[in-house]
């Protein structure tokens, strides 16, 4: 569930680098080559004047400018990491937007995200959202970072339209923790992502229209599916589903990524983390337990918490992370993850089961037999639920590659679908 590199050392679900060694299993895709220097990243120049409380859900608070891209970098910078950049046509300006949305308890908060316009094309634009993979440390979302959710975005405005890239809840500017795989408060925060994307638009002279093409990548890719049934069920009369394209999504945690944790279809470094991460933010909603000597065996158990704050590095929790599940886990705790029961097995189906629906708009999915993060049996059990609603998708298979691998190709593919889409 990733969205980093492991070539270039740097952290990479979606999901970043992991003391190299560990690196290559949680981030396996290939590095970004380096893109262009950032404009300085001035003050915020949007800045709202009432108390948050005061917002509603999606109020634009600031405007931060971060870069712009020319036509010529960017389609160098996408062909550089094996993307399809035939659709490049546009050079493109990124910026941080920060805005109202609320906790996984309803309270008011703010998150950030990173919003991309084509520096020229049409006045009127359809509207990208990309949700990038699991990644722990808050520097490294789109917003703050340069993970892959900043090529695509560059990508997909290259082509002529906005993208926006949530940062999600306790990543980027956002205050707290993350609440890793809660699926509500992902989609709560990225819906008002697409609300503040609209007056953003407006302050630089664009309308966006009503058509959002969802997608995301790893975590992103589950999280994509549950943003668009939402946007289905009209939470926002302003925002519609035009497409649905995830990228190797755990769109079946119960069935099918829990269980590859355990019988090695994930590698071991990716298993460590996911699991890691996964248990930390879910006590933090739920309390599954009262001591994390309980899940974790020592010295795991005096710093797996620790290190998943978001203010640790990639580098820095793969340091401090076990080599394997049977190292990490208690006996007890392996079989409770083995035969989830009660509030664990509670939490798992509250996130799980987002292909359990009938999307109206066109479905894409991409998986590959390579992925030793996401293994493909999630795009399998994806696809069956949504044909057991009448909706046939069409899947992508890209081989034998791995999972960074595999989104740097659908990206390309996507890129173009959107463009005979408008």
């Amino acid at each position: 569930m990733t969205s980093r590199s492991s070539r270039t050392s740097r952290p990479a679900l979606g999901l970043t680098a992991v003391a190299v060694a560990v690196l290559a299993a949680v981030c396996a895709a290939p590095a970004l080559a380096a893109p262009p220097s950032a404009t300085a990243d001035r003050p915020d120049t949007a800045r709202a004047g009432q108390a948050h409380g005061d917002r509603a859900r999606g109020t634009l608070l600031s405007v931060t400018p971060l870069q712009q891209v020319s036509r010529e970098e960017i389609a160098r910078v996408v062909k550089a990491n094996g993307t399809d950049a035939s659709t490049v046509r546009h050079g493109v300006s990124t910026y941080r937007l920060t805005y109202a949305t609320i906790t996984p308890t309803g309270e008011p908060t703010t998150a950030s995200a990173l919003f991309a316009l084509p520096d020229g094309g049409g006045k009127r634009l359809s509207t990208v959202a990309e949700h990038h993979g699991t990644m722990a440390y808050r520097g490294g979302a789109p917003s703050t970072g340069d993970d892959f959710s900043t090529l695509a975005a560059w990508l997909y405005s290259a082509g002529g339209r906005a993208t926006v890239a949530p940062d999600y809840l306790g990543l980027g500017t956002g205050p707290g923790t993350h609440p890793y795989v809660d699926t509500a408060s992902s989609v709560s925060a990225s819906v008002d992502a697409l609300r503040a994307a609209r007056q953003a638009a407006a302050q630089h002279g664009r309308t966006l229209t009503r058509d959002v093409h969802v997608t995301g990548f790893s975590q992103g890719g589950q999280v994509a599916m549950a943003v668009g049934r939402e946007l289905s069920r009209g939470v926002d009369r302003h925002l519609r589903v035009r497409s649905l394209a995830p990228v190797a999504g755990p769109y079946d945690i119960a069935g099918q990524e829990l269980p590859a944790i355990f019988d090695g279809r994930i590698d071991d470094g990716s298993a460590v983390y996911y699991l890691s991460y996964f248990l930390t933010a879910q006590n933090r909603l739920h309390h599954l337990y009262d001591d994390p000597r309980e899940v974790y065996r020592e010295p795991y158990a005096s710093t797996v918490e620790t290190l998943f704050d978001n203010d640790h590095t990639e580098e820095e929790i793969a340091r401090g992370l076990a080599p394997n599940i049977k190292a990490l886990l208690t006996d007890e705790w392996a079989e409770r993850l083995k035969h989830p029961t009660g509030k664990l097995a509670e939490v798992i189906e509250r996130n799980d089961g987002v292909c359990d629906w009938a999307p109206t708009a066109p479905v894409r999915l991409h998986t590959s037999t390579g992925d030793r993060d996401v293994p493909i049996g999630n795009t399998t059990s994806c696809v069956r639920s949504l044909a057991e609603h009448g909706v046939r998708a069409k899947v992508t298979h890209h081989g034998d590659r791995d999972h960074g691998d595999t989104y740097l190709r659908a990206i390309g593919q996507n890129a173009n679908w959107y463009a005979r889409l408008g």
